[in-house]
């Protein structure tokens, strides 16, 4: 026997609730996962700007860092440092491995930025297929960091990082050199991006299967109310007796699948 003071529900009920619980807590989920986007789109723009991604170390013949496109490096035993390389000019890239390297990080800092745009469908379109939409441009931003990462090691044989490096370095080998912290922002970035397109493309179908769910409720539903109508004409029009025999002919239609307004009466 249930224990007193337990209120049992309907189906109807329960999924009614269920659906609001799960709205809610998706909501709270998309917040959190529109932040982190942001986040995301912040470092992206850091790495993609910042010329700290190899620098030199205590062995290398000259003080300097590289980035995608802008570097700088010291001549002589002067501690100043010279700066030069521009993304607008890329005869001043050292390398076409880097050049190719700025054109993908710098894709994917314009796909993140387009997804965050892409908050605004939120107010005109389904939500499911803004969270889909979205989760393509983060996959397709990863993309871009994947490529970016993998070839920008490709142009370490250039000659001015070889100027700050030492002979010794080539390509996927930085000789006296080291990475430093925007490679590796860059690397998390990855990760990032991953995660939220996943988080992205399961916030989305879910919400897909949920409508879908409430959809067919709400058929049920007025099928019911369709039902318990027609039976109350029935009774009007006819007899109780008659009122009855066809809810138990409905009932067995419709536990076959069989529509209710097929149901005639002779």
């Amino acid at each position: 026997m249930p224990e007193a003071g337990l209120v049992m529900l309907s189906p109807q009920e329960a999924a009614k609730i269920y659906h609001a619980n799960y709205i809610r807590n998706s909501r709270a989920i998309g917040v959190l996962w529109a932040i982190f986007t942001i986040c995301f789109a912040i470092v992206n723009i850091v790495c993609f700007i910042q010329p700290y991604w190899i620098g030199d170390g205590v062995d290398t013949p000259q003080a300097g860092y590289f980035g995608l496109f802008h570097y700088c490096i010291g001549s002589g035993f002067s501690k100043e440092l010279t700066c030069t390389g521009s993304f607008t000019d890329f005869s001043s890239i050292p390398s076409g491995a880097f050049k190719a390297a700025s054109f993908f990080i710098g894709l994917s800092m314009t796909l993140i930025i387009g997804c965050i745009v892409s908050f605004g469908l939120f107010f005109f379109c389904n939500t499911a297929t803004v969270y889909k939409i979205c989760a393509w441009m983060q996959l397709c931003s990863a993309a871009c960091l994947v490529l970016g990462c993998m070839i920008f090691p490709d142009g370490w044989d250039a000659d001015e990082v070889k100027r700050m490096c030492g002979e010794k370095t080539d390509k996927y080998s930085l000789g006296a050199c080291s990475v430093r912290w925007a490679y590796i922002l860059a690397i998390i970035g990855i990760l990032d991006a991953l995660i939220l397109s996943f988080l992205a493309f399961v916030l989305g179908n879910r919400l897909d299967s949920l409508m879908a769910e409430q959809l067919k409720l709400e058929s049920k539903v007025n099928m019911q109310l369709v039902l318990c109508a027609a039976i109350t004409g029935i009774t009007l029009y006819y007899s109780e007796e008659v009122a009855k025999l066809v809810v138990g002919y409905a009932f067995i239609y419709m536990s076959v699948g069989i529509p209710v307004h097929s149901i005639q009466l002779g």
